[in-house]
């Protein structure tokens, strides 16, 4: 049984059942049956159930927002917009569903054309850190795409998950069509993995656990999706709107409680303004309303569980920096920290932390931000602020990340391409090809030579 704890207050909410590895294998079962009954719908009647699948998320929003304020500790209206995102990645999924089209390709002799067949049964591993939009991230193009999808929610975030799974059927979506299985990754998300009846894996996570994932798929030539660690830069020049760059940090590592592989947590501000940028955020840090994340004016709550608290515990020195507060007492409580004065060597400054850590590090020009931005192992997110829009290309292409923002924090949008560099993570999510990711390509080509003797 999993215990699913309330991160907040360190009660019960509830117990679930754990998958085995034969609960994988009968699922596989179930999913390639009605997978094979849903490929050959009509795509308008696909499309209208994933559309249908959309409004009664849309009925359940504060449902599902209270769940997941519950089991993941997510503030309210973070959780609130998470719901809201598993909506709208339906409704964009489904739009698709009769786009993807294949493609005709002049030959000499005859008509040769592309047909885009779906892959078959996918296994979409969730995090914790955003347990609804993350598992919608693969879950709704690949449904769209034609798959049936077998979702294995993190062991510690598994309601959420449960209940969209719940409300799939409610839209009227096939028995077995959308199937979740909480479990232990070592059980459950490896049988998935390993199973020959599994086309495709699309993992989040940390990156030692998605290299042993991309080892296991080679073993068996699977296709794969990776989204993993980041440790991204926010690189503020002498030129930027300096004020607005320190108001705006803050939570640009501090949603979610830092829990987020695009949060800024390398500050990298050019020497000129660093004392200056250093003056503005003090205050902003130090005023961020961390405690009960069912409260709407919270902006911060708790980190998942103990063992991710003593985590970050272990990262933070002893020394210099900015700090918040957070409540005492029961809960897995950090308050929000800036680092100052850190080797940039350290591992505070080049490992992910996953909490509410972040460190400052002076550079001198350009070139100094860019071998800064680029000295760690990832590449997923990082934002720039300047006011030379030369600069701002000229760093964009320079910095080895896969999303990159100028003058602001946004890393995720469902229409646009996500995915990262390094070993941040392999291939691309969400945006106009997302349901391609989920298909094979078939090439046919028909001769017109004529056959008459």
């Amino acid at each position: 049984m999993l215990k699913v704890l309330n991160p907040a207050t360190e009660e019960l909410v509830a117990t679930v059942p754990a998958a085995s590895a034969q609960d994988v294998d009968a699922a596989v079962v179930r999913a390639t049956t009605a997978q094979a009954k849903w490929a050959s719908a009509a795509p308008g009647d696909r499309a209208r159930l994933l559309r249908r699948f959309a409004v009664v998320v849309d009925e359940h929003l504060e449902e599902l927002a209270q769940l997941e304020v519950r089991e993941a500790g997510h503030v309210i209206g973070n959780a609130r917009w998470e719901a809201g995102n598993v909506r709208d990645l339906l409704d964009f999924a489904a739009g698709g569903v009769e786009r993807l089209n294949g493609r005709q390709i002049p030959v000499p002799g005859g008509l040769n054309v592309t047909i885009l067949e779906p892959l078959g049964v996918v296994g979409v591993i969730a995090p914790w850190n955003f347990p609804m939009p993350i598992a919608a991230w693969g879950t709704a193009p690949a449904l769209a795409a034609g798959n049936a999808v077998i979702l294995k929610p993190a062991e510690t975030t598994p309601i959420t998950a449960l209940r969209l799974a719940e409300l799939a059927l409610e839209a009227g979506l096939p028995e077995g069509l959308f199937q979740v299985l909480p479990g232990a990754g070592d059980v459950a998300g490896n049988a998935l993995v390993e199973h020959p009846g599994v086309a495709k894996i699309v993992f989040t996570g940390s990156t030692r656990v998605g290299q042993q994932i991309m080892a296991k798929c080679a073993d068996r030539v699977k296709r794969l999706t990776l989204e993993l660690g980041g440790k991204s830069p926010n690189i503020v020049f002498a030129d930027a709107d300096v004020e607005a760059a320190a108001l705006a940090t803050p939570m640009s590592y501090l949603d979610n409680s830092g829990q987020d592989c695009c949060a800024r947590t390398r500050i990298l501000v050019q020497r000129s303004v660093y004392d200056r940028f250093l003056e503005i955020v003090r205050p902003a840090v130090e005023s961020v309303v961390v405690g009960d994340p069912s409260d709407e004016k919270t902006q911060m709550g708790p980190l998942i569980s103990r063992s991710q608290l003593e985590r970050v515990r272990s990262y933070v020195p002893s020394g210099t920096g900015i700090h918040g507060t957070a409540p005492e007492g029961p809960g897995f409580w950090f308050p929000p920290t800036l680092l100052t004065d850190v080797d940039p060597t350290s591992p505070v400054a080049t490992e992910e932390v996953f909490g509410p850590v972040a460190v400052v590090l002076p550079f001198d020009d350009e070139a100094d931000a860019i071998r800064l931005a680029n000295a760690t192992e990832y590449g997923l997110s990082g934002s720039i602020w300047t006011r030379d829009v030369g600069r701002a290309l000229r760093v964009s292409g320079a910095v080895r990340a896969g999303n990159l923002s100028v003058n602001s924090h946004s890393s995720v949008r469902y229409w646009t391409p996500f995915g990262g560099y390094k070993q941040s993570g392999l291939g691309r999510e969400l945006g106009p090809d997302a349901l391609a990711a989920f298909t094979e390509t078939k090439n046919v080509f028909i001769s017109t030579e004529s056959t008459e003797a």
